[in-house]
């Protein structure tokens, strides 16, 4: 029989081993499921039983078919269209693009901000295809060991945009409190001690992987669990703290708020966001790059813990 029971988000924080804020932030990012009695949270079981089980990679055909509980990730084909010049879209899945819209939000000339959380492939070509106006990008090039100039001029080609620099922040290993498998290198993956848990194709933490597996001439398929996915560094860390892989990547950020989970750096990265050269006559734009270079917001990333903000609110490039 069905077990249904209500459980509150520090319930929910308990059975996960994580912090009850990584709850909060799973329901945002409909991850799991949850909804609300007056103004408190509450979770059914099932559901994050459902949770639990996706999370292992052991959905059956039955939970496939069951899509309103799929991670909502707005893919390429979201029914959110441009055309309404009241509202924003932005594309990317870290914690500073939330900040940033909840700032332009609240600004007496601010509009409003609808999220995406897509990896940076998948914001890109939503760009080309006028899906978001506003796009975030950390693609590294492994050849030239330059982040997301080379990208953005192939997956939108002849189309002329800038590049703003969000942040630099790190990526790295997650892995169990006290690393106790002495995971340290790239190479370490290919142990057969050693299980991974990967992100999806097309997020810039899985391009940074296969360019470093590519340039080591590691075979991704020697790799246990480098064919299981998750959408999000918190799914990520959330599987390395239960235990079900050994390792996962993702941000400095994300790891500090993950019980039992351990951070070995591997790369500082930059943290772009891109916007088309013919949006910048809009004065919401004009607006967003003042934000982006405000105290307010460079010392809300400071807050959060694992980001440098010396370059934010640069003008990196233009294609």
């Amino acid at each position: 029989m069905r077990e249904n029971k209500v459980l509150t988000p520090e319930e929910v924080a308990g059975i996960l081993k994580i912090a009850k804020n990584t709850v909060y932030e799973l329901i945002k990012r409909g991850e799991l499921t949850a909804y609300k009695v007056g103004n408190k949270v509450r979770v059914d079981q099932s559901d994050l039983n459902y949770y639990i089980q996706r999370s292992k990679g052991t959905s059956s055909k039955s939970m496939q078919v069951n899509s309103s509980k799929d991670f909502q990730t707005f893919p390429i084909q979201s029914t959110f269209t441009t055309n309404n010049d009241s509202q924003l879209i932005l594309c990317g899945q870290d914690p500073s693009l939330d900040i940033l819209a909840n700032i332009i939000q609240n600004h007496p000339l601010g509009t409003q901000v609808l999220r995406s959380y897509i990896g940076s492939f998948s914001g890109l070509i939503s760009l080309y295809y006028d899906r978001c106006q506003i796009s975030a990008s950390h693609l590294w090039d492994g050849d030239n060991d330059i982040y997301n100039v080379p990208y953005i001029r192939r997956l939108l080609p002849g189309i002329p945009c800038i590049i703003l620099r969000i942040a630099k922040r790190t990526l790295g290993f997650y892995v169990a409190s006290g690393n106790p498998k002495n995971i340290v290198h790239w190479s370490d993956l290919t142990r057969d001690d050693i299980i991974m848990i990967n992100r999806e194709k097309g997020a810039g933490t899985r391009v940074l992987l296969d360019e470093n597996l590519r340039l080591l001439s590691i075979v991704p398929h020697n790799i246990n669990g480098y064919n299981n996915e998750e959408t999000s560094h918190l799914s990520i860390a959330s599987t390395i703290s239960r235990g079900i892989a050994d390792v996962g990547m993702g941000n400095q950020t994300i790891a500090n708020s993950v019980q039992n989970v351990d951070f070995i750096p591997l790369k500082t990265e930059c943290y772009d966001i891109v916007i088309k050269k013919n949006s910048l006559d809009q004065p919401i734009f004009q607006l967003i790059y003042d934000i982006i270079n405000s105290t307010e917001y460079k010392n809300a990333l400071i807050g959060l813990g694992g980001y440098d903000t010396s370059e934010t609110g640069l003008l990196v490039a233009e294609t």
